[in-house]
């Protein structure tokens, strides 16, 4: 046999480095984020940004009908 062939055998699988790396940051022998608490923050930016959008179209609204109001106040 080849020996890329027997070396590319021999490798591991790139799901199992990752799975060593953030084993690590799970278990809190590497510095960073945890897996969970990764999911916790992806899950709270997610909410922020469903609550941001609704925020943003009541302003622009509010904005619309206030500009209506001093049209119709100038046009009396």
């Amino acid at each position: 046999m080849n020996s890329a062939v027997i070396k590319s055998s021999i490798r591991r699988p790139p799901h199992c480095r990752h799975c060593a790396i953030t084993t690590g940051f799970s278990g809190g022998e590497r510095e960073g984020v945890s897996t969970s608490e990764r999911e916790h923050l992806k899950a709270l930016e997610r909410e922020v940004k469903e609550l941001r959008r609704p925020n943003e179209i009541l302003k622009l609204a509010s904005a619309f009908f206030a500009q209506a109001e001093l049209d119709r106040r100038l046009k009396s």
